[in-house]
């Protein structure tokens, strides 16, 4: 039985993993195609906020879709509808009909994310749990990372761009196939108000979700374009997303392992502060390339564990239904703050101009910290019975 789980869970990692290669070519590469179109970043916060909005939807019916079909079941359909949706962008310039096609790539997303996170912490123990969910993470990091550099050899093939991003979802269909055992269905039946029991219990989880969720998709979506903004090259302000998820995905498991031996609430904490820090120095930094580099590495490590730290802690605290239930409540801010983050942070960087896009992520990282040395000096979260 352990072989099969572990097999199963190795299965499971690459599989996300491809999706999550494609989902960091997708972002960047619609941001560029609306720009060479003649649209604004008020335009590509909107797309992006559509693929956000899908998954804000499905989260509410998340547990009764996986208790009807099965966690595997509904993992394979999911990449089968990111991989038909995203080449369908191919066939039409219809803003709209992009808009559709990424709300349904949002859905389906959310959907593969939250049976993919609980099970991960069902499968880890309190001694490990920071370093498997950093193995989990830094899987789809790295292969994220990739996407932008993706984009860069492709974004010129534009008849068939988008279909190819399609494509290299559906390799992560023979993967799946072989996973034979999925996660406990649990949170099917659970009473309506489980949401208000568990929230209580993860305020700064659910800021700390918010915050990462506006960097991730920020630095795929507008990121490149403040680059371009302070005179960067188009073929090299793609790179910065690339850079930024490189310092995610390398330092994920040290920094796991730190949290494992110095305790999960202190390097959380840690990793806040070193993204407070560093933020105001982006726009300065832009133009020396013997600083920016390092300095986006290292935000990205920071910013990565201060996501990566609220899985571990939702493993700590949650057991069961109520593990399922945080998750979801996770996965639903993560839409809502990716939903609402492009809109606001486009507008802003069209009106104000484009450093806003270092307040807004700023304002998220300061409310991620207030929220978290308030629980510590109340004396730390209780665990769910």
């Amino acid at each position: 039985m352990k072989a099969i789980l572990t097999r199963d869970f190795f299965a499971l990692i690459l599989s996300v993993a491809v999706v999550g290669l494609g989902s960091g070519a997708t972002l960047p590469l619609t941001a560029l195609a609306l720009t060479d179109a003649g649209y604004g970043t008020d335009v590509v916060g909107l797309l992006t906020a559509a693929q956000a909005g899908g998954g804000l939807l499905v989260v509410p019916v998340t547990a009764w879709i996986t208790q009807r079909f099965g966690g595997r079941q509904v993992i394979f359909g999911a990449v089968l509808i990111v991989a038909a949706a995203t080449a369908l962008m191919q066939a039409t310039p219809d803003l709209w009909v992009w808009a559709a096609l990424r709300a349904l790539c949002g859905a389906a997303l959310m959907l593969l994310f939250t049976i993919g996170e609980a099970w991960v912490n069902e499968l880890a123990n309190d001694a490990t749990r920071a370093r498997v969910v950093a193995v989990y993470a830094t899987t789809f990091t790295l292969f994220q990372m990739a996407g932008p550099v993706l984009v860069s050899q492709i974004a010129n093939l534009s008849a068939w761009r988008f279909v190819l991003c399609g494509a290299i979802f559906v390799t992560a269909l023979p993967m799946l196939a072989t996973i034979r055992t999925t996660p406990r269905q649990a949170g099917a039946h659970e009473p309506h108000d489980t949401w208000r029991h568990v929230l209580p219990l993860m305020p700064a989880l659910v800021l700390a979700t918010a915050f990462f969720a506006l960097f991730d998709t920020l630095a795929l979506s507008l990121m490149p374009l403040f680059a371009m903004a302070h005179g960067i090259p188009g073929g090299v302000a793609v790179l910065f997303a690339s850079v930024t998820l490189a310092g995610d995905t390398m330092l994920q498991f040290p920094i796991g392992w730190l949290a494992d031996r110095l305790g999960r609430e202190r390097v959380h904490l840690g990793a806040g502060l070193v993204v407070l820090l560093l933020l105001p120095l982006l726009p300065w930094a832009v133009g020396a390339s013997w600083l920016r580099w390092p300095l986006l590495f290292v935000l990205g490590a920071a910013a990565g564990a201060v996501y990566t730290l609220s899985i571990v802690a939702c493993g700590e605290r949650f057991r069961g239904s109520a593990l399922v239930s945080a998750s979801a409540l996770l996965g639903a801010t993560w839409s809502a703050a990716s939903f609402g983050g492009p809109l606001i942070a486009g507008t802003l960087m069209k009106r104000v101009g484009n450093d806003a896009l270092i307040g807004v992520l700023f304002a998220g990282a300061l409310a991620f910290l207030v929220a978290a040395v308030m629980e510590k000096r109340r004396g730390g979260a209780q665990v769910a019975p």
